[in-house]
């Protein structure tokens, strides 16, 4: 073979040049390999198509010719690609009798209701799918001819917006299949939107719907009976094709041509102010704002508490308990506020792909909460206490802050390593082990916070605290294994309800699974992020704690300066401690639980107008309650002491005889030689032995007897054992009322339990609900023991009434304002009757423990319960309850009745 560098005769004359040997009839190399050759046609001469740059000289026809090749050969592979089957085979589909109908429902309502409608027709002689129609919903052969039938082939785009609670109904008769397909939506977004066979398009401000009916490809050829969009009142404009027949209710096509049915709606303001992306922001300020008060509130209580011990040189020099807790709520009114703020902006809608930085970041956020809490510091106990408690505390001091900040430092390296190694490489444990590990932290910080509260304000057992100082490590274990299995809860019952949700959205999309498996991967990735908005979002019970704590601290601390004689004296919270406890109301009792068309935007309105409210009842309940008027000398004379209560019960004892004898004396019924006047100047002297002394403002009120003083003052020794012992029994009369009100709220019927179950937080949101429902009716009737002396009311059903009346004030203006706004106000009217129930239930128990050293004389409490109201006062409180219940059942019957329909 001739050397590359030999230009050989007839060889082109550049082709050296490019590494590349060429001739006429000869043997080519190149580059090392050999190069194929062409015999040119015509010229009996081999080209050869040689290396870079190399090119055949050729007749202009044979270029011609390899075109002519090139075009056949694709449209031979066009004609063979249109050959290609259609597996819907929709040439042979020919629907008859199809239907569509669109209702819109707007009234009373938070967003506007669409319905779809679509009925269609199919014989099965015609189109061989039909039968596959009836198959098994779950089967492959129902999907892909229900597919066929009701979407296009190019349709790929989830619907999470629409809402089937029930599978297309499919009936078969003769030679027929009929398929009656039926969906829901609401108009919440400034977002176009797919239902049925509809497309609703919305523009930014929420002001013009525009409504398209685009059926799919297999209805093309079908023969339509009716097209019907039921306005029931909005206003209509730019309708095409021209309506068969039109009235306020209705517009109705009747064989329509062409069957692209367009309408342009203008709907009412109430129905578009909330719609869009603003309404949304302002859910959020208003989210925000009701952070910012309630810390205020917080922040305002400690201070005036330090101003009130500063103002007194006794409190001065006094004990020192309640300081350490209180500048540990003084620090979370500050630190909750600022990563609430942080969260909003951290975990809102995260974009996609997720920002590397914003897993570091959360982990910052929790480890400063955690550490911020100091879980084992020691608490510093208060002179009620004793010595003991303080010499029990010690021991272990060093180790604690090590396990703590070890565990943590664990935590946050586990969540680093599932993110940073294992998710950049595909696998699929990086993205649970980050998302548990960073979820693990913030609920080891809330744990440490609510801990902390409860162990600093001695709401805790002291042997519980004496046993988890013994043996740090031991609980820290324990407790981190029981966080960490509530982390793994809430990982399940996401993924689960995120399964069924993703089954919705993509029903008849996405056959192949895979834009599912991308949407489960997104969901691992948001799971830190969303898991952690619903945790803080209950984060308002730490407050509620530090309330209570810090309350129950400071009457410890008062007890405990002058053996709590004026502590015992005082009718209720005053100063610093009523601004604490009208605090615990807003948070426990307050208006968290609803909306205002379907944003958070009233929040910080609700709270304030709660503790207005409350504030005014109090105001009124001091000037006109039976011991609103008495002096500081007449509690201290007759209720100042264990002795001189017993007296007055005792006195209250003989006054129920002296009236239960009149009472059957009136009756014919008397013993002995009773006479009405013997018995009228005993209560004569009840009456004069309860006033002497008298120095109230005016004159003794002669409507009060020594039984409405004593029902009035309660069971308690002072003010904050009222409120103990009432939140205990408000806690067991209303379980009841929260497993009520969250089965009407989230297991009511199917409707409601397909929303729960494809809510991401539907699950856990049903326990948190009722640990939620139960801390109101904690919290409430813990501010009814608190205000029992001082709230309107000579019997104690009507305390009940007055507490419940300032929860109610604020349901009226929301009432006021949903009724202008045409939406819904939700449950709250029950949610007042069922508050109005619980707190009556608490007053009767509350009188019946005021009578407790009675309890020996009755065979049971009814007995008891029947000496205290007498015949007939216990036949007006049956009559009042028996109301109240009505009321219940009436409300009930009204949201939970079958004709009820999810809003």
């Amino acid at each position: 073979m001739p050397s590359s560098n030999a230009r050989p005769h007839g060889a082109i004359p550049w082709a050296a040049s490019d590494g590349v040997s060429a001739g006429c009839c000869g043997r080519v190399s190149g580059y090392g390999r050999s190069v194929p050759r062409v015999k040119a046609l015509g010229t009996g001469c081999w080209t050869r198509r040689c290396g870079r740059g190399a090119i055949v000289k050729t007749r202009w026809w044979l270029l011609l010719l390899l075109l002519i090749s090139v075009l056949v050969g694709w449209g031979g592979q066009a004609q063979a690609r249109s050959a290609v089957p259609d597996p819907c085979q929709r040439e042979r589909l020919k629907p008859r009798n199809v239907s569509a109908r669109l209702d819109f429902d707007y009234h009373n309502r938070i967003y506007a209701q669409v319905t779809s409608n679509l009925t269609v027709t199919v014989p099965v002689d015609v189109w061989p799918l039909a039968e596959d129609l009836a198959s098994s919903e779950a089967s492959a052969e129902y999907k892909t001819a229900m597919r066929c039938l009701l979407r296009d082939d190019d349709e790929e785009d989830p619907r999470n917006r629409e809402w089937r609670y029930r599978d297309p109904l499919v009936t078969v008769r003769g030679g027929t299949v009929t398929v009656d397909y039926e969906a829901t939506a609401w108009i919440e977004q400034a977002r176009g939107f797919s239902l049925g066979p509809w497309k609703i398009e919305v523009d930014p401000k929420g002001e013009k719907w525009v409504v398209r009916l685009l059926p799919p490809k297999a209805l093309d050829h079908a023969k339509w009976g009716q097209v019907e969009v039921k306005l029931n009142g909005l206003e209509a404009h730019d309708v095409f094709p021209e309506v068969t027949s039109a009235d306020p209710v209705r517009l109705v096509w009747s064989d329509p041509e062409p069957v692209r049915v367009q309408v342009y709606v203008d709907p009412p303001w109430q129905r578009s102010f909330n719609v869009g992306e603003r309404w949304w922001s302002l859910g959020w300020v208003g989210v925000a704002s009701w952070w910012v008060f309630t810390s205020i509130v917080m922040v305002v209580g400690v201070c005036r508490a330090w101003r009130e011990k500063a103002s007194r040189p006794s409190a001065a020099s006094g004990p020192e308990g309640w300081e350490g807790l209180a500048r540990m709520v003084r620090l979370w009114a500050v630190l909750s506020v600022v990563v609430a703020l942080t969260l909003r902006l951290l975990v809102l809608d995260p974009p996609q792909p997720v920002a590397p930085w914003r897993y570091p970041v959360t982990l910052l956020l929790g480890a400063v909460l955690l550490l911020a809490a100091r879980p084992w510091r020691r608490s510093c106990p208060s002179p009620a206490a004793g010595e003991t408690g303080a010499a029990g505390l010690g021991g272990t001091k060093e180790r604690r802050p090590g396990v703590i900040v070890a565990v943590a430092v664990i935590a946050a390296a586990l969540a680093v390593f599932g993110y940073l190694r294992v998710v950049p490489s595909g696998g699929d444990v990086g993205l649970p082990l980050s998302a548990l590990a960073t979820l693990w932290l913030w609920l080891a910080a809330v744990a440490a916070w609510a801990w902390c509260f409860a162990r600093e304000g001695e709401l805790l057992r002291s042997s519980w605290s004496r046993a988890r100082d013994d043996a740090p490590v031991r609980w820290t274990v324990v407790a981190g294994a029981l966080l960490a299995g509530v982390a793994a809860a809430l990982l399940s019952a996401f993924w689960w309800t995120k399964d069924r949700y993703l089954r919705r959205s993509y029903w008849l999309v996405d056959p192949s699974g895979t834009a599912r498996a991308e949407q489960r991967a997104r969901f691992l990735e948001e799971f830190a992020y969303s898991a952690l908005t619903w945790v803080y979002a209950y984060a308002w019970l730490l407050s509620g704690i530090a309330l209570v704590a810090l309350l129950n601290i400071r009457v410890k601390a008062r007890r405990a300066l002058t053996d709590g004689k004026d502590e015992a004296t005082s009718l209720g919270p005053a100063g610093a401690d009523l601004l604490l406890t009208v605090a615990v109301f807003a948070l426990a009792v307050g208006f968290r639980q609803v909306e205002f068309a379907g944003s958070n935007v009233l929040f910080g309105v609700w709270f304030l107008m709660m503790v207005g409210s409350l504030y005014a009842v109090a105001g009124i309940g001091r000037r006109y309650s039976v011991l609103g008027r008495t002096g500081p000398e007449f509690r201290r004379r007759r209720l100042g002491t264990k002795r001189s209560r017993h007296v007055l019960l005792a006195k209250a004892h003989e006054f129920r005889n002296v009236h239960h004898q009149l009472y059957s004396l009136d009756r014919g019924r008397g013993e002995g030689d009773l006479k009405r006047d013997d018995l009228e100047r005993k209560l004569g002297g009840l009456q004069k032995w309860l006033f002497r002394g008298w120095d109230g403002e005016g004159p003794p009120p002669e409507q009060i007897s020594v039984l409405d003083t004593a029902l009035s003052w309660g069971p308690g020794k002072d003010w904050w054992d009222n409120a103990r012992r009432a939140g205990r029994l408000a806690f067991g009369f209303g379980f009841p009322a929260s497993v009520a009100l969250v089965w009407l709220s989230y297991l009511r019927d199917g409707h409601t339990q397909m929303a729960t179950f494809q809510s991401l937080v539907g699950i856990p949101e049903i326990v948190a609900k009722c640990l939620a429902w139960q801390v109101a009716w904690t919290g409430a009737g813990l501010v009814l023991g608190a205000l029992w002396r001082v709230l309107p009311g000579r019997r104690s059903p009507v305390r009940a009434l007055s507490l419940t009346a300032a929860y109610a004030v604020p349901v009226c203006v929301g009432a006021l304002i949903t009724e202008i706004t045409d939406t819904e106000l939700g449950y709250v009217f029950l949610h007042v009757a069922l508050m109005l129930l619980v707190l009556t239930l608490t007053s009767i128990w509350m009188d019946m423990e005021t009578f407790s050293e009675e309890r020996r004389f009755w065979p049971s409490r009814v007995g008891l319960l029947l000496s205290v109201y007498q015949l007939r006062g216990l036949s007006t409180q049956v009559a009042y309850l028996a109301a109240q219940l009505a009321i219940v059942v009436g409300v009930w019957r009204s949201l939970a009745g079958s004709d009820s329909r999810p809003k």
